[in-house]
């Protein structure tokens, strides 16, 4: 049966879940204030990793002991600031939550690889598909450390990949720097996911796939949802700030914009803004072959099509808050620090900063399903770190429940009704 969809949203998830409805038949309408894939998006700032191997999530056991240091320090890995601190406790309560079991994590991890586990493959295929094949490079993904014990202090994470079918070689330091010759020499240990790839322009990959979802017959809309008309039970139209469309159905996939619609829509989720950074180094003197992530930073080291960009940290804050450019700051030093090469004053025309609002769930899983107060409501949100790698899987998700069909993805995981119930304390081990 042919439908009228309205995609809420033209982020990675929005534009591969446009370009699948189309594939099945069904009259799409992009619904998007912003121009496709420009800076407004998180799928526009991300590190632009598709990774299989990006099932560990961010809360683990003992993370709760390091809060009180993420308070502190501004220059940190993940940072909170204290005058946003009352308004997340209840997302960092859940969060810490999620963490302070391996059980749990275990879990998530299993649910983070059903839709990773080829992410790769789905993006070459997209690519090729929308006639931009050369914008998804299968590369492998390499993390480094100082040392072999620096790799076995996070056994869990890497236990965790091992579990859910990733495999990667390892290198000493002679086969690490052969491979990348412009790495610092204090990294001697090396972890190579060969099933790892990565995307030369995430913001150009989203608009030539809102492009091509044009070119197969969809419309675009520039306009912002401001919620929903639904009678009985069933979606009449997706109302805007400049009047109703109406429709059969509707995915609300519009990032950290998505908890409010997810609201009226009868859905109450816990979903925060992980605020992360990124700067690019154009013409970089010094550079990684393959995407690199340093153990001491955690940081996305990749080379794209406009230089070298270096993305990553944590900012949990108010998203109106003004961005704080001191931690893109530490990207840039850390950027020096890896790459000897280059140098220690670079002209400002080379380089660009960026901040933008990854839509994060506290158990780093996120919203797929059905809204209560509507079927013909389904959201599509909140996938944190993996928003890029899980695109299409995540559409593909968003395709079987509109036709009421069994998905290869355990949707229940997903599922917005988890956040109904509040969690007990955090478990100290």
């Amino acid at each position: 049966m042919s439908l009228h969809v309205v995609v809420i949203g033209a982020g990675i998830v929005g534009a591969a879940t446009a370009v699948h409805l189309l594939r099945e038949g069904h009259r799409v309408t992009i619904l998007e204030p912003d121009e496709p894939g420009r800076e407004q998006a998180a799928s526009y700032g991300n590190g632009a990793w598709i990774s299989p191997a990006s099932v560990v999530p961010m809360s683990t056991p003992g993370l709760w002991k390091k809060v009180p240091g993420y308070l502190l320090d501004s220059r940190g890995p993940l940072t909170i600031r204290l005058s946003a601190l009352p308004r997340l406790s209840p997302w960092l309560v859940r969060f810490l939550y999620a963490g302070a079991a391996v059980r749990r994590v275990e879990a998530t991890a299993r649910a983070l690889s059903a839709l990773l586990e080829d992410a790769p493959d789905r993006h070459a295929e997209l690519a090729a598909e929308a006639g931009i094949p050369e914008l998804i490079r299968q590369s492998g993904l390499l993390y480094v450390y100082p040392d072999r014990a620096a790799f076995e202090a996070e056994a869990l994470a890497w236990r965790l990949r091992r579990d859910n079918g990733v495999r990667w070689i390892e290198f000493d330091a002679d086969e690490l720097h052969r491979r990348e010759p412009a790495l610092h020499r204090r990294y001697k240990f090396g972890a190579l996911v060969e099933a790892g790839a990565h995307c030369t322009d995430p913001g150009s990959y989203v608009a030539a796939l809102v492009h091509y979802a044009l070119g197969k017959g969809a419309a675009v809309v520039r306009a912002r949802a401001t919620g929903f008309d639904i009678e009985g039970g069933r979606l009449r139209a997706v109302r805007t700030d400049s009047g109703f469309i109406e429709c059969d159905r509707a995915v609300v996939s519009a990032g950290i914009h998505s908890k409010a619609l997810a609201r009226i829509a009868g859905d109450r989720v816990c979903l925060e803004s992980e605020r992360g950074y990124h700067v690019i180094i154009s013409d970089p003197e010094a550079a990684p072959r393959v995407p690199v992530m340093p153990s001491d930073g955690k940081m996305a080291n990749t080379l794209t099509m406009q230089g070298l960009r270096v993305s990553g940290q944590v900012e949990l804050a108010s998203v109106n808050a003004a961005p704080n450019w001191k931690r893109a700051a530490v990207l840039l030093n850390h950027a020096r620090r890896t790459y000897p090469g280059l140098p220690d004053h670079i002209p400002e025309e080379r380089i660009s900063r960026w901040m933008g609002h990854r839509p994060s769930t506290p158990d780093g899983l996120p919203v797929i399903g059905t809204a209560s107060a509507s079927r013909d409501i389904v959201h599509a949100f909140g996938h944190g770190h993996v928003g890029l790698a899980s695109g299409p899987a995540t559409a593909s998700a968003v395709a079987d429940i509109l036709a009421g069909r069994p998905s290869r993805l355990p949707l229940t995981a997903y599922a917005p009704a988890r956040f109904r119930t509040w969690p007990r304390a955090p478990e100290a081990p």
